[in-house]
C-alpha cells in the first residue's frame, strides 16, 4: 500500500481473479473504514491472515503488470537498506497518476420526504442534490464553505436522506490528436469533379479541399491543425465540410513528448579518450563498476556516447543519471544529435501525464525509450533489460534524497540495480567523492583516468585574490576587487563571456538595524529572513514565509536598516551599474521556475545574448559553454566554514567544477577566487587542481575522527512542535542507544537551523565501525525505535532515520 507502514496486507480474491492476477498489477482496495487505495500485488499465496479477517479487493486496475519483478526486488533492497517502509518506496516510484485516490460521491435518497427534520447545513446539501444528481465531498465542502463536512454528511446518512459511494478516478488522460480524411463517398474521380463544382460558391471550403489534396500527396495522415494553417481557414470551415459529409474527423493517440533528431555518426575520439575508452572496456570484463576520473572538459560525454552506442547495438537499455535538471537540458541536445528518437527524459519538471508516458514506454521496451535521461527518481523506472548505467558527476549531493522518505542515494541504489540486471555501471566525475575514490583504490571498482582536456586546451589559470588586503588598500568596489573587475573588462572587450558564482540567492541574507542590531527573523524557523530586492520583500528560504520589507526597525523604530552579506541578486544589480552596456543574466532557483526556465537562460547564454551570467551552484555542473574565458568565485569562505565533516571536500569539488567552465574551447581560461584566507589548504589545492593531495589529507582526517568511508553513519532526527517533548524524547533515546552502542553514539545535538516550520529538531548520529554488521545494527536500532514509539508521550514525535546521511 502507498502508506508509510512497514508490513504488507493480505486480501481475498475469487478463483478467476486468482488466476488472472500477477505480481506487479494494481488493485483498488479499501483500507481503514472508508478510504480506497491503489494497492500493488506483491505476492499471491494461499495463507489466510491470523490477526484479521481478509477483505475482498474492490477491483483490478490493470490487465498486465505495471511493475516488474526486478523493480520489486530493488524496492525491497531500498526499503531494507535505508530503513523505510516499502509503501514509501512504492509511492516515490510511481508517477502520481497511477496512484488512484478515492473520491466519495454523495447521492440523494429519492424515498426521503421529511425535509423539516433537517438542520440548516444539512438542508443546503439536500437542496443542492435536487439540482444535481451527485456531489463529491469536495463540492459539498465548497457549498458549505467549511473544511470538516464528514460529520454533517454522516448525520444525513443516519436520517437516510442520502447515501454515498466511493468512486475511483483514473488521473492519466491520453493525448488525442485530431486528423482529417475524405468521406468514403468521394473515392472515384467523377464524384471529386462534381464535389469541386458544388463548392464553387463556398470559396474557403473549396480552398480547404484543394489544400487537402496537395497535402495528401505525401501519403501521411493529415492533422486538422496543419490543414487549417496551410489553407489559412478557420476550424468552422472544416466543421461545415464535415457536416456536409465531405470530410471526416478521426483521432489518434500520441505521446506528449517526442524528440526529433537525426542520427549522426559519433565523433571520433582523440587518442586520450580512445585509451580511456578501451581501459573502461577492459575493466568491465573483471568489474561491474568503474570510476572514470576525467578532469573538467576532457570530453567524458563523448566516451559515454560510444559506450551507449555499443549497448544499444546489443539491444539493451541505457540509464543516464544526471544530478540537476539544469544539466539535462544541455545533455539532451547533445545526445539527440546522435541517438535521435531513442531518448526519453524523466524528471520532476515534466508533467504527470508526460511521466506516465515515459513509464509505459520503458515498460513496453519501446524504441523511443532505449536511453533514459533523468534525475535521481529515474532509477525507479520499469527496466526489463538494462545494459549500462552512467552516473555523471557522481560526487553530487543532489543524488541523495533527504525529504521525504525513502532517503536513498541514487548513485548507490543504481549500483545495486545494475547488479540485479547484470549490467555495467560507469561513475564519471572530475572530482570524485571520497567514498568512490576510496573504493577504486581498494580495488572494489575499476578505475580509469583521463587527465588531458579535449583539444589539449590547458586547465585554466587560477588566482586567489586576498579580499582582506584589498579592503585595507580600499581597492574594493562593492563586492568586486579591482583585479576581478579588470579581468571582467578584459574578457568583455574580447567579446568573451563571464560566469560569476555566488552560492546564495536573493539580495542579502541578513537585514540588520544599525541602532540596536536586531535582524528580522522568520516566525516559523530559526533563521534570519533573506531580502529579495526585485519584489522588495523578506523571504525565508526554508518555509517560503514572506513579508514586505519594513521601512523601520520593529524593535526600536529607527529607520537605519542595513543589509549584510550578499546573494546573486545583489551581484546582478551591482554589475548592471558597473557594466551598463552589457547584458547581465542570473540563474538561480528564483529565475528557473517553470518547465523551460533552464532552457531559456542556458539557450540565451549559448546564443551569446548574455555577456555575464551570475548564478548559484546550478552553474557548477558539467555545462559546456565554448565562449566563457573567465570564471569568478566571489566569496570562497562561505563554502569552507560549514559545520559538516564534508565541508572541505564539497568546497573543493564545487570550486574545481566552477573553474572547469572556463576556457573550454581553444584559449586558456582564467579563474579568480576572492577569499579572506588565501593560505587555506583547500584553496591552495584548488589553485593547483591537485585532487590526490586533497584526497589524502581528507582521508587522514576521516580516519582520525572515524567518519566515512571507514565508518558508516545512521542519523536519527526527532521533530515536534513542543520543545520539551523533543528534548525528553531525545534524551531517552540517547540512553537507550548508548546502552547498545556505547561511545559510537554522538549527540544529542541541535542542528545549525534548529527549528523549521515551527518544528524543533534534535539529532543523534550512530557510527558503525568497519567490522560491525550493518544489518544487526539496523535491527537493534529498529527495536529501540519500536520501544520509543510505544511510550505514550513520545508517540507524536516524528522519528526520521537516515542511513548514509551525507
Amino acid at each position: 500500500m502507498p502508506i508509510p507502514i512497514q508490513k504488507t496486507f493480505t486480501y481475498s480474491v475469487t478463483d478467476e481473479e486468482y488466476n488472472f492476477l500477477k505480481k506487479g498489477m494494481r488493485v483498488a482496495v479499501s483500507f481503514g473504514k472508508t478510504k480506497l487505495f491503489t494497492g500493488l500485488v506483491f505476492n499471491i499465496h494461499q495463507k489466510a491472515p491470523i490477526l484479521y479477517e481478509a477483505k475482498d479487493i474492490h477491483q483490478i486496475l490493470d490487465d498486465k503488470p505495471l511493475v516488474n519483478e526486478h523493480q520489486l526486488k530493488h524496492w525491497q533492497w531500498i526499503a531494507n537498506y535505508y530503513i523505510c517502509a516499502l509503501g514509501d518506496v512504492f509511492r516515490a516510484s510511481l508517477p502520481s497518476a497511477f496512484l488512484l485516490e478515492s473520491e466519495t460521491i454523495v447521492y440523494k435518497n429519492e424515498a426521503f420526504i421529511n425535509e423539516n427534520e433537517l438542520e440548516d447545513d444539512e438542508f443546503l446539501i439536500f437542496e443542492a442534490l435536487q439540482h444535481q444528481s451527485q456531489l463529491t465531498i469536495h463540492q459539498v465542502a465548497d457549498i458549505l464553505g467549511k473544511k470538516k463536512v464528514m460529520p454533517i454528511v454522516n448525520e444525513l446518512i443516519k436520517k437516510s436522506a442520502i447515501y454515498i459511494q466511493e468512486k475511483i478516478y483514473e488521473q492519466y488522460k491520453p493525448k488525442l490528436v485530431k486528423y482529417v480524411r475524405l468521406h468514403s463517398d468521394y473515392t472515384s474521380d467523377d464524384s471529386l469533379n462534381s464535389l469541386l463544382e458544388d463548392l464553387s460558391r463556398a470559396k474557403k471550403q473549396r480552398v480547404a479541399v484543394l489544400t487537402f489534396f496537395q497535402l495528401s500527396t505525401s501519403k501521411k495522415p493529415i492533422k486538422a491543425k496543419d490543414l487549417e494553417t496551410t489553407a489559412n481557414v478557420s476550424s468552422a470551415v472544416l466543421k461545415s465540410l464535415v457536416d456536409k459529409n465531405i470530410f471526416e474527423f478521426y483521432e489518434i493517440q500520441t505521446d506528449r513528448i517526442n524528440f526529433k533528431g537525426d542520427t549522426n555518426t559519433l565523433k571520433t575520439l582523440n587518442e586520450f579518450q580512445e585509451k580511456a575508452y578501451s581501459e573502461i572496456k577492459e575493466t568491465f570484463t573483471k568489474k561491474d563498476v568503474t570510476l572514470l576520473h576525467g578532469i573538467t572538459s576532457s570530453g567524458k560525454t563523448e566516451i559515454y556516447t560510444k559506450l551507449i552506442q555499443e549497448v544499444l547495438d546489443d539491444g539493451k537499455q541505457v540509464l543516464f543519471l544526471l544530478p540537476e535538471i539544469a544539466l539535462t537540458t544541455q545533455i539532451i541536445t547533445r545526445l539527440q544529435f546522435y541517438f535521435g528518437e531513442q531518448i526519453s527524459v524523466f524528471h520532476s519538471k515534466y508533467s504527470m501525464n508526460e511521466r506516465v508516458e515515459v513509464w509505459n514506454n520503458v515498460l513496453e521496451n519501446k524504441t523511443k525509450a532505449q536511453i533514459i535521461l533523468g534525475a535521481r527518481s529515474s532509477i525507479f523506472l520499469p527496466f526489463s533489460n538494462l545494459g549500462l548505467i552512467v552516473v555523471d558527476e557522481e560526487h553530487e549531493t543532489s543524488y541523495k534524497q533527504f525529504e521525504p522518505s525513502p532517503r536513498y542515494n541514487a548513485r548507490d541504489a543504481a549500483i545495486v540495480l545494475s547488479k540485479m540486471h547484470q549490467a555495467k555501471i560507469l561513475l564519471g566525475s572530475a572530482t570524485p567523492s571520497l567514498e568512490s575514490y576510496f573504493n577504486a583504490q581498494q580495488n572494489k571498482y575499476g578505475f580509469v583516468v583521463l587527465n588531458r582536456r579535449f583539444n589539449n586546451v590547458q586547465l585554466p589559470k587560477i588566482e586567489l585574490i586576498d579580499v582582506k588586503e584589498k579592503h585595507k588598500k580600499k581597492e574594493m568596489k562593492g563586492h568586486f576587487s579591482d583585479r576581478l573587475l579588470k579581468l571582467i573588462q578584459e574578457a568583455l572587450d574580447e567579446k568573451e563571456q563571464v560566469i560569476l558564482f555566488q552560492n546564495r540567492r536573493g539580495y542579502s541574507p541578513i537585514v540588520e538595524c544599525k541602532t540596536c542590531g536586531v535582524a528580522p527573523q522568520c516566525p516559523n524557523c530559526d533563521v534570519s529572513l533573506t531580502f529579495h530586492k526585485f519584489r522588495h520583500e523578506l523571504r525565508c528560504h526554508y518555509c517560503s514565509y514572506q513579508r514586505a520589507m519594513p521601512n523601520s526597525c520593529s524593535a526600536c523604530g529607527s529607520n537605519t536598516l542595513d543589509t549584510k552579506g550578499f546573494g546573486t541578486e545583489q551581484i546582478e544589480l551591482e554589475l548592471k551599474e558597473l557594466f551598463p552596456d552589457y547584458k547581465i543574466g542570473r540563474m538561480d532557483l528564483d529565475t528557473t521556475r517553470g518547465k523551460f526556465g533552464y532552457q531559456k537562460i542556458i539557450g540565451a547564454f549559448e546564443a551569446r545574448e548574455i555577456d555575464v551570467l551570475v548564478g548559484t551552484q546550478m552553474l557548477s555542473k558539467g555545462l559546456d559553454f565554448d565562449n566563457v574565458t573567465l570564471v569568478g568565485i566571489l566569496n570562497a569562505d562561505t563554502m569552507l566554514n560549514f559545520p559538516d565533516f564534508r565541508a572541505h571536500e564539497r568546497a573543493y569539488q564545487m570550486m574545481v567544477q566552477v573553474s572547469g567552465r572556463a576556457g573550454r574551447n581553444k584559449k586558456q581560461g582564467n579563474v579568480a577566487i576572492q577569499t579572506y584566507n588565501p593560505y587555506h589548504q583547500i584553496l591552495q589545492q584548488v589553485s593547483t587542481t591537485n585532487y590526490t593531495e586533497m584526497y589524502k589529507e581528507q582521508l587522514q582526517e576521516r580516519w582520525q575522527f572515524k567518519y566515512p568511508p571507514y565508518y558508516r553513519l545512521i542519523k536519527i532526527t526527532l521533530k515536534h512542535r513542543d520543545y520539551n517533548k523533543v528534548d525528553s524524547g531525545v534524551n531517552w533515546l540517547f540512553k537507550a542507544l548508548y546502552a547498545s552502542f556505547g561511545e559510537h553514539v554522538l549527540g544529542p545535538t541541535a542542528p545549525a537551523v534548529s527549528r523549521i516550520r515551527n518544528q524543533y529538531i534534535k539529532n543523534i548520529v550512530i557510527k558503525i565501525p568497519p567490522k560491525q554488521s550493518l544489518a544487526n545494527t539496523k535491527n537493534q536500532v529498529a527495536k529501540i525505535k519500536n520501544t520509543f514509539e510505544a511510550v505514550k508521550d513520545f508517540r507524536p514525535i516524528r522519528f526520521i532515520m537516515d542511513v548514509d546521511a551525507y
